[in-house]
């Protein structure tokens, strides 16, 4: 298991998840990621939010990037020319 970290990134502001989730791979962290991403995105909606971050960026335990989930990538595809 390795521990991996979901900054949420707000135009040029990046909000530090200080404490991470052990998982076992990058892979796992993607999908963490995106489910994370859909249960935000939910919650906006359903509480009215005006705005929501633009991203998840994934880091690894060692401090590197691994990846990066615009939440605009799991809406659904008739919605996706709207997220612009």
């Amino acid at each position: 298991m390795s521990r991996f970290y979901f900054h949420l990134r707000a135009s040029e502001q990046l909000v530090s998840d200080e404490d991470g989730q052990d998982l076992p791979d990058g892979s796992a962290a993607k999908l963490e990621a995106i489910a994370s991403a859909r249960e935000m995105l939910a919650a906006a909606i359903r509480f009215g939010q005006a705005s929501v971050p633009d991203a998840l960026v994934i880091e690894d335990e060692a401090g590197r990037e691994i990846d990066t989930v615009p939440l605009a990538t799991v809406l659904p595809e008739s919605l996706k020319k709207y997220a612009n």
